[in-house]
């Protein structure tokens, strides 16, 4: 019994993180993480200074 609590609130949580990702790129946000993201230099094109993944 205990397994399936574990394995409910782990599915729970990894459900509600890809719901948060999925209404985060549909509002355009371009690094989610980023604080700045829907300010971010990379939403034109260049670089953002807060983003871990400068390309």
């Amino acid at each position: 019994m205990t397994n399936f609590i574990i394995a409910a609130v782990v599915l729970i949580l990894v459900g509600a993180a890809v719901l948060y990702i999925r209404k985060e790129k549909k509002h355009g946000a371009v690094c989610i993480g980023c604080p700045s993201s829907c300010s971010c230099g990379k939403k034109q094109g260049g670089g953002c200074s807060s983003c871990h993944d400068k390309e």
